[in-house]
């Protein structure tokens, strides 16, 4: 996609592993411009006997239009991942699923079994798009037996822990904090957020996503609380920017702050977390305080409950669940010898 440099549109495509660029004046022209050039190279890129990394140039060409760039940043690195095992010469027809399944162990050896299912995910998404658009051979060779992984939750940090690490924010980053608490936005939805986004008259915030099937970009309107309302107008007063959250150095917004809330757990001495943890926390405390799952699955923007019920963990529930197996009558506890103790049930 083209972006602003100054007074240029920079126009920007990738070939053969390397980038092209070039300047105009508008971001139309920039648009056709790289239209034409994937174009020219997608003429040259079809048929059974392309080589691995025509497969991969083209799919990422694909992936930068269609994706986020922080999933299309992951796509390339697991390409260049690859291509250290695999031979980038090598033609799609030669590459066999021995092949793959050998780079999925290295995978699964040296990171994890989740970390090399996860690529296993990506790449055949990546085969399947080049059966359907390139005429690459079937089936799809990295279609192989997923690896045992061990897979644990997210750390999902006390309220306490949050509000340590909000003392230690100033300005407009204690407001995106704040802002992320009350309406559970995604790190990236928060970042883009524009003033046009936020309607003081209705008290809503519009929060947009690309998580949906085709990639297409779908917004939603959130309630604001009172103290959230309050806290942006006031920024706003302040604001000469359209965005909410500019980067101070540069005027945009931040596409990613590494360090960000790392430097700020420290800080503050509480264990790290990140923004989606943050989301998490808001799942846990509508739930704590007896919110209904279909409305914290609104306020999520979830398309299936099934998925807000992995962010609230549905631990109230089981509790009063597992209360059956109680005894009915009053438990004693009798002191052993080796000091240990066991329960025993009331007779009296």
């Amino acid at each position: 996609m083209p972006y602003r440099r100054g007074k240029w549109w920079v126009g920007q495509v990738r070939r053969e592993g390397a980038r092209k660029q070039r300047l105009f004046t508008t971001k139309e022209k920039a648009l056709t411009w790289e239209a034409e050039e994937r174009g020219r190279d997608w003429a040259t890129h079809t048929g059974s006997n392309l080589s691995l990394l025509n497969w991969a140039t083209a799919y990422l060409e694909w992936a930068e239009v269609r994706c986020v760039k922080k999933v299309w940043k992951e796509k390339h690195a697991i390409f260049k991942r690859f291509f250290r095992y695999i031979n980038s010469d090598l033609r799609t027809t030669r590459l066999s699923q021995r092949d793959v399944l050998g780079y999925l162990r290295t995978q699964a050896e040296s990171r994890s079994g989740y970390a090399s299912n996860k690529e296993r995910k990506n790449l055949i998404a990546a085969y399947n798009w080049g059966i359907k658009y390139l005429g690459l051979p079937g089936p799809n060779r990295f279609l192989t037996d997923r690896f045992p992984e061990e897979r644990r939750k997210r750390y999902v940090p006390p309220e306490r822990d949050f509000w340590e690490a909000y003392g230690k924010a100033e300005g407009q980053d204690r407001l995106m904090l704040l802002t992320a608490l009350h309406t559970a936005g995604r790190r990236g939805e928060i970042y883009r957020l524009r003033w046009e986004d936020v309607d003081f008259g209705t008290s809503a915030l519009r929060l947009g996503t690309r998580k949906r099937v085709d990639g297409s970009m779908e917004y939603d309107w959130i309630p604001m609380t009172d103290e959230l309302y309050h806290a942006l107008l006031a920024h706003k007063q302040g604001s000469a920017s359209e965005w909410v959250f500019p980067n101070p150095r540069t005027g945009d917004p931040y596409q990613e702050r590494g360090k960000f809330m790392r430097q700020l757990c420290a800080d503050a001495g509480v264990k790290r977390f990140g923004f989606h943890a943050i989301r998490h926390l808001t799942a846990s405390i509508l739930d704590s305080h007896g919110v209904p799952l279909t409305d914290i699955q609104r306020i999520l923007r979830h398309r299936r409950r099934t998925t807000t019920e992995r962010y609230v963990h549905e631990i109230r529930s089981l509790r009063t669940s597992l209360k059956v197996l109680e005894r009915r009558g009053k438990v004693t506890y009798v002191a052993h010898k080796v000091g240990k103790t066991s329960a025993l049930p009331d007779q009296s």
